[in-house]
């Protein structure tokens, strides 16, 4: 049986309110009908797009202000952030980040999103990364959303470097993974 206009727009709110991250594309297959549709409607109900979406979830939930870089320099969208202890962010693959023959995103762009994760968790003016070692576990392609998750795992006074495990994801698949070691100018504050 087809939903009414106004049963489909008031499930597509409900959907929006409960997962602010669904794509046009993912609602249009849950509720059948066009992208265009879809669009329409989050026109007429006042939904922005999920890049908009996606900026306000983010102001509203980063308690925390980022130290260690400007906001403009952060590859992706920062939707979570807790100094000194982990961050996520989202990355939408464009076709300005891919190969035009293939569609595989470039690499550099993940390594982008990964390295500025980890110096945007350092709770710190200054954090550069003093080494990585990372892993491309699968081709990344165009369309695709990246979403990268930061955890320090061993901040070291002594030598002012803070490790920090960042994996990245296309969905529950790991694309990418790297340790960060990060020099940082100040001593973190014993938090116990």
């Amino acid at each position: 049986m087809k939903r009414t206009k106004k049963d489909r727009q008031q499930q597509l709110l409900e959907t929006i309110n409960d997962t602010p991250f669904i794509t046009d594309e993912e609602l249009s297959d849950k509720f059948q009908v066009s992208i265009q549709t879809i669009r329409l409607d989050r026109l007429e109900l006042s939904i922005p797009e999920l890049r908009e979406r996606i900026r306000s979830v983010a102001q509203a939930s980063m308690e925390d202000e980022i130290r260690a870089l400007p906001p403009e320099e952060i590859i992706g969208d920062i939707i979570d952030l807790e100094l000194d202890h982990s961050a996520i962010s989202i990355f939408e693959v464009k076709k300005e980040h891919v190969f035009r023959r293939n569609q595989i995103a470039r690499g550099h762009h993940l390594f982008a999103q990964a390295n500025s994760l980890a110096v945007a968790v350092i709770n710190d003016e200054l954090a550069l990364t003093a080494k990585a070692d990372i892993r491309f576990t699968r081709q990344v392609m165009a369309g695709e959303r990246v979403v990268s998750k930061a955890r320090v795992a061993n901040v070291n006074g002594m030598n002012g470097r803070t490790l920090v495990s960042v994996n990245s994801y296309v969905g529950n698949e790991l694309v990418f993974s790297g340790d960060f070691e990060m020099y940082r100018s100040n001593q973190p504050l014993d938090k116990g």
